[in-house]
Order: structure tokens, then C-alpha cells, then sequence
């Protein structure tokens, strides 16, 4: 049997909201836009990961089994003052490990997200962190 994750599934009380929140800060594209089960449902490509945007309010209060979404960027830093420039709040200061740089913040329908940028394992292959988090990500440069 063949098989792969393909997307995480999520309610959006505000369904053009949530597109902007996420084409906006994570260059998210859509990719599908469709009726199914009654509902508007909006696929988008971030990356090489897909979210799928159900437009109907979240069934019920308070998180269900999913804590977070996580979102590596190539640098975290310049989305934080970006994000802050344009009024949006950050709950908290980035934090700075050795293997990578992170940032909590709060999506559209209080869904928790995880922004993070890999700098890579101090210790090489030894650690195993580039099979978890993958190469690092490198700015586009000029240069």
C-alpha cells in the first residue's frame, strides 16, 4: 500500500480572512476551490505542504487534538518586524535556540501556529535534527 500525508483540514469562520492570513504571511497559493460536503473548501499550497480551508465556523470551543501548525521560513526575524510594522501582535518574543530561532502566534480562528527557522544541528548528522526539521532554508539573495 502506497501512501502520504497530504493536507491538514481546517474550519475558517472567515473564509477570506484566513486566505489573506495565510497568502499574506506565508505566501500560501490556492491550488482547489470547491463545493464538497455542502461546504466552500479552499486548498492551498504552502510550500510543499497543503492546508485545506473548510468555510464554516470551528464545530465547537477550545482546541481538539491538534495543538499547532508549524511553518518553517527562511528568516524569522524579517516576518516578525513585518508582522509587527502592519499592527499584528506577537504574543511573545522570538526565542533563540541553538538549532533554531521560534515564534508562537495566533492564526485566524485561534489556530495555534508554530513559525520557526532552522539553522541547523550544532553537531552535524550526529544529533538527527536535519532528518526532523530538514535542510535549513536560505534567503534569496541578490548576490
Amino acid at each position: 500500500m502506497a501512501s502520504r500525508f497530504h493536507h491538514a483540514h481546517l474550519f475558517a469562520t472567515n473564509l477570506e480572512k484566513t486566505l489573506d492570513f495565510y497568502e499574506r504571511w506565508f505566501d500560501a497559493e490556492v491550488v482547489g476551490d470547491h463545493e464538497f460536503a455542502g461546504a466552500r473548501n479552499v486548498m492551498v499550497r504552502v510550500g510543499t505542504g497543503m492546508l485545506n480551508f473548510y468555510d464554516q465556523a470551528p464545530n465547537g470551543t477550545g482546541k481538539n487534538a491538534v495543538h499547532h501548525l508549524g511553518f518553517q521560513v527562511d528568516d524569522l526575524a524579517d516576518l516578525a518586524a513585518r508582522m509587527s510594522a502592519a499592527g499584528f501582535e506577537l504574543r511573545s518574543p522570538i526565542r533563540e535556540l541553538p538549532e533554531l530561532d521560534y515564534l508562537m502566534i495566533e492564526a485566524p480562528d485561534g489556530v495555534l501556529l508554530e513559525v520557526f527557522e532552522y539553522k541547523g544541528s550544532p553537531d552535524g548528522a550526529a544529533s538527527g535534527l536535519d532528518a526532523w526539521f530538514g535542510e535549513p532554508l536560505r534567503h534569496d539573495t541578490d548576490d
